[in-house]
Order: C-alpha cells, then structure tokens, then sequence
C-alpha cells in the first residue's frame, strides 16, 4: 500500500490558523439579569448595592460580553453603570453577545498582526475545525490577506 502524503503540507501554500488566535479564556459573558427582582425588573437601589457589593477583579484583563439574558426593558444608563464598575478591570467592554465580543477581539488580533510573510502567496484560510471561530472573523482576515 502505498503511504499517504501530505501534497498541502509540501506545497508553497502558507497557511493562516485563525484557532490560533481564538481568545480560549479572553472573552467572558456577563448577564446583568441576575442583578435583576425576577430577571427582569430593575429596582435600582438594589441593582447598585448588587454592583457594589460584586467583585470585578474577576474580569481583569478579559474582553467581556455585556447583555441581558432576558426580555427586560432596561433604561441605557443601566448598561454604562455596569461598564463603569468593570472598565478597571476589562481590557474591553462590548454591549452585545459573546459571538460578537469574540469578532471585537479578532478584530483587534488582526489589526495588529504584521501580514508580510503572506503577501503574493498563496493562502490557505483555516479555522473551525476544533474552535468556534465566527463566519464573520473569515471575512475580516480576508481583508487583511490581500
């Protein structure tokens, strides 16, 4: 029989792993509606005393996914609150879902890599294959690939 070979890894391709850049332990999520009576109505007094009383250091250094898990209406200054409590602590603050923070942090990773081994090459895009890399984050490295 005979051995199988690897005709990608012998070719002049460069390949860009987008899962090497996955933010793993970088983007948390943070639900604002366990500070909420019932998930759901905000009593302010009570939603200060909860930020007050939390501890933020957790989110040193993390890129953090802001929202409400529930159907709540909730007046803006509710959100900038909380931002004021964690902005000493987060690296970014995105008001949004974790998808969407996780795009933020690729774009900020991709802003900054220096893409000259890979200029007038050709380019194997890879990703999502043990990651959950967004369909959006493609789109973006493309753009910084040509």
């Amino acid at each position: 029989m005979d051995e199988i070979t690897n005709k990608v890894a012998q070719s002049s391709l460069m390949v860009f792993d987008l899962e090497e850049y996955y933010p793993d332990d970088y983007v948390v999520d943070l639900d604002i509606s366990q500070w909420l009576l019932d998930g759901f109505i905000l009593k302010e007094s009570d939603f200060r005393a909860h930020l007050k009383n939390s501890d933020f250091s957790i989110y040193q250094d993390k890129y953090v996914a802001l929202h409400c898990s529930t159907d709540a209406i909730l007046p803006a200054w509710t959100f900038a609150l909380v931002a004021v409590h964690l902005a000493p602590f987060a690296v970014k603050i995105i008001h949004g879902n974790k998808e969407q923070t996780i795009i933020d942090w690729y774009q900020d990773i991709l802003n900054k890599l220096d893409y000259t081994d890979y200029f007038q090459k050709p380019v194997i895009l890879k990703g999502c294959s043990k990651k959950p890399v967004p369909n959006q984050v493609y789109t973006l490295a493309v753009q910084k690939l040509l």
